[in-house]
């Protein structure tokens, strides 16, 4: 299973929400499917075990999450489930812990008293100290020092949350393993098509004929377009933003530990950003920005930009490119009420949105094909714009 590809996420998506929606919920049956079927240990009981901790912890879940909803619709609980089915995809071995930190890795921010009931709430309280006392105190420990490294703190940037998380995940790759599960999950939960919207499309022989051939008329969508969705381009934009500062500060931090397991999130979190960037551009020029020469004008800017630099670096508001000033301008604000204006005027600026999806492809390519390279000006401090 390549775990960037949208297809198979809206299988796995699928599968979780047709197991979700049976009259009588098979819980073994959805760990099954999220593990791959493989054994958390060699000893037949041991592993009956283990296998009855995490049947316990999923009872949990789906009872916490039952009333949410993810920003698209879907029940919010697919997101934890999701991501530890990516992360089981990535591992030889299954590890208890590691499992569990996947599937509870949101459950502070999340879930609070405020949404239940006083008497549900302290049901749901009995059943959390029951599954925590069948772990050994050192692994309920653990288990807790994770979810705690692994949430946001209140008023605490995205910058310095990363960093926090980096810091406490020093001499080892578990804690990073499920950040990465966790943003390529969200990067591939960004739409609702029945079908991936670059299925059936050559982008790079597109751009090639838009580029280099006059007699090309521009791509043309079978489709007409689509209602606006709840998560617009510019908001998809914010979110390979956000990936675009993980895989920075990850470069940056010589410390960490990138193991195999690692090493595969980080590449499918590359793909799957790559990916959703060709899909917004398709999208502009597809239905926004339809004049073929209007389109090469904006990309041989941006390949000037590209090639000056631009993409190497966080860089100051100028006059001599549209994108000068990019990130720093649209998408650095910790303020969200400010971050979320910003996004709203990127989003009906189709221009620079065009050449913002341009960056970001040239920006994950880069980060394929450069094992040292990462966003200059990007720290746990914030941007630094050069």
């Amino acid at each position: 299973m390549s775990l960037y590809d949208l297809a198979n996420f809206y299988k796995l998506s699928a599968a979780l929400n047709y197991n979700l929606s049976a009259t009588s919920l098979n819980r073994y049956n959805v760990l099954m499917f999220l593990i791959g079927g493989k054994r958390l240990h060699h000893e037949d009981k041991t592993d009956r075990e283990l296998k009855g901790i995490l049947m316990e912890a999923l009872s949990y879940l789906f009872n916490a999450y039952k009333q949410k909803r993810r920003r698209l619709g879907p029940m919010a609980v697919l997101h934890p489930l999701r991501a530890t089915a990516l992360l089981a995809r990535t591992l030889d071995e299954l590890d208890l812990l590691d499992l569990l930190t996947a599937l509870f890795h949101d459950i502070l921010e999340d879930i609070s008293s405020n949404d239940f009931k006083p008497a549900k709430w302290k049901d749901m309280e009995e059943q959390l100290y029951s599954l925590l006392n069948r772990l050994e105190p050192e692994d309920e420990t653990q288990l807790t020092d994770r979810l705690l490294s692994l949430t946001r703190i209140e008023k605490e940037s995205y910058y310095r949350y990363i960093g926090r998380l980096l810091e406490n995940s020093d001499g080892s790759p578990k804690l990073l393993r499920i950040k990465l599960a966790d943003r390529l999950d969200n990067t591939l939960d960004m739409r609702m098509e029945l079908q991936d919207p670059l299925e059936g499309i050559d982008f790079f022989q597109r751009i090639f004929q838009l580029m280099f051939v006059n007699t090309y008329r521009g791509y043309q969508p079978e489709m007409a377009h689509s209602p606006a969705p709840p998560l617009n381009g510019a908001k998809r934009l914010y979110q390979l933003f956000k990936n675009t500062v993980l895989l920075s500060l990850i470069r940056q931090h010589e410390a960490i530990s990138i193991d195999r397991a690692s090493k595969i999130l980080f590449d499918s979190v590359c793909e799957a950003s790559l990916n959703e960037a060709q899909r917004t551009l398709m999208h502009l020029i597809g239905y926004h920005q339809t004049d073929v020469a209007g389109q090469r004008a904006l990309f041989l800017e941006a390949m000037d930009y590209c090639y000056s630099g631009g993409t190497d670096m966080t860089t100051k508001p100028g006059e001599d490119y549209l994108m000068d000033g990019l990130f720093s301008t649209y998408f650095g604000s910790t303020s969200s009420k400010i971050r979320n204006q910003k996004l709203d005027a990127l989003y009906q600026e189709k221009p620079l949105m065009i050449q913002t999806s341009i960056a970001f492809i040239v920006i994950f390519l880069s980060f394929m094909n450069d094992p040292r390279y990462y966003v200059r000006g990007i720290s746990s401090e914030g941007l630094e714009p050069h």
